[in-house]
């Protein structure tokens, strides 16, 4: 998910401190956890692939962390989030008991979050490709200006926007989105709409709701409406 530290062949000294940096290449690389479903053990190889990637965190930029070039679209920084935060969201490993394996997901997680704060906007994240891509930039990774206090009360309302504010609201919109993926558009259809009893004017979930109820149009014209899916 998130690109090793690139090892320099180098001294590493800077000849010219003048001089911006050069851009650092995006490189990927797979996830040791599967892409859904809940994450009840983990492999002594899962856990190693697990710790080097928290370990690498703190050498890389956002861009890094979300997998993204420099240049990467509005759009491109959400599709990332979303895909990343889905992984390592601390929900998938409520029941797993390892501490350290657990700790460095969840290590993971808020920094994919903090990432998707900065660079969402396009104010920080004009102001942070500068920083980045100045002879500063190993003390820049992190974006330092807005408060910590901040960084929680975004990251807490990313987390509502994408799964929910409430309990009973997030748990029926996680049963929609496995319907979803099983085709069982009537069953993801009664589930959303109970979603939205709890979260009325919640967005993520009238997305889905639309979504569905388009599938199970499709299957009304088809004459598939009696078929079970």
């Amino acid at each position: 998910m998130i690109a090793p530290p690139v090892a320099s062949r180098t001294s590493g000294v800077i000849a010219a401190p003048a001089q911006a940096a050069a851009p650092v290449a995006v490189a990927t690389r797979a996830s040791p956890l599967p892409p859904t479903g809940g994450v009840d053990t983990i492999s002594p190889q899962q856990a190693q692939q697990l710790a080097f990637i928290a370990d690498a965190l703190d050498t890389q930029d956002y861009f890094q962390v979300l997998q993204l070039p420099q240049t990467a679209s509005a759009a491109e920084i959400k599709r990332s989030f979303y895909r990343d935060s889905r992984i390592y969201h601390p929900d998938r490993i409520f029941h797993l008991e390892d501490a350290e394996p657990k700790a460095n997901i969840g290590a993971i997680y808020r920094r994919i979050t903090e990432a998707y704060y900065v660079l969402r906007d396009d104010a920080k994240r004009k102001k942070y490709l500068v920083d980045i891509n100045s002879p500063e930039r190993a003390s820049k990774l992190r974006y330092t200006e807005a408060s910590e206090a901040e960084l929680k009360a975004e990251a807490k309302k990313v987390v509502e926007e994408e799964f929910g504010t409430t309990p009973k609201g997030r748990q029926l919109f996680k049963t929609a989105l496995q319907e979803i993926e099983r085709q069982q558009w009537s069953n993801a259809e009664r589930n959303l709409k109970s979603a939205l009893m709890y979260e009325s004017s919640n967005a993520k979930f009238k997305e889905k709701l639309a979504l569905v109820q388009g599938k199970l149009d499709e299957q009304r014209r088809s004459g598939d409406s009696f078929k079970i899916k």
